[in-house]
């Protein structure tokens, strides 16, 4: 599974609807000007993929995501993201007989939905969906959107490069997907130590 296309309608920088299509499976670079809204593309991203830490996105809360902060009448951001979904051997659980899949992230603003900071609507191919159910499809398929370490955010550069080994080996194993076994692991670990600690085995 690999972005085939992206779109965004008042994101940002983005005040008209714009498609973003042509991805390639394994290496992209988005190149422009300053200010163009390259980093909006990889902040849309992030949205769709369910990663709530607005410093992530470079927002302090939801209503910096909608075009002037909903300020030029526009009060809803929509970003959505085509997933090729034809290897069927890397389809996330329950979703290989879709050649794609359409993620819509969608944060709609009003008058009283300013102060309370937003809403948020995630759809799959459509149909609504909780973000606990967008993780699920990303942890399917070993991506944890929980601690996105296969990301690594402009400002986040520097930080990367001091880390030490034992950090650096970390990151990897979240990136990788394996993380979440080791986890796993390690409390079923604790699990059968406290049984034969208390003479059950």
């Amino acid at each position: 599974m690999h972005i085939k296309e992206v779109c965004l309608e008042g994101f940002k920088s983005c005040a008209t609807r714009t498609v973003v299509p042509g991805f390639h499976p394994y290496f992209n670079a988005i190149t422009g000007l300053n200010g163009s809204g390259k980093s909006n593309i990889l902040d849309s991203i992030c949205i769709v993929l369910g990663i709530t830490t607005l410093q992530q996105v470079r927002a302090s809360n939801l209503q910096e995501l909608v075009y002037k902060q909903g300020q030029a009448g526009i009060t809803k951001a929509t970003v959505s993201v085509v997933f090729d979904n034809s290897d069927r051997t890397r389809s996330p659980l329950g979703y290989e007989d879709c050649p794609e899949i359409t993620l819509t992230a969608r944060n709609s603003l009003c008058t009283l939905q300013i102060v309370v900071g937003g809403r948020n609507k995630y759809l799959i191919n459509g149909h609504l969906a909780q973000p606990s159910r967008v993780q699920n499809l990303f942890h399917s398929v070993q991506l944890n959107v929980n601690k996105p370490h296969f990301l690594i955010m402009q400002w986040r550069i520097t930080k990367v490069l001091n880390m030490k080994p034992p950090e650096i080996l970390s990151m990897l194993e979240e990136a990788a997907g394996t993380r979440m076994y080791e986890s796993k692991k390690e409390a079923a670990l604790k699990t059968l130590e406290k049984k034969q600690s208390n003479g059950r085995i």
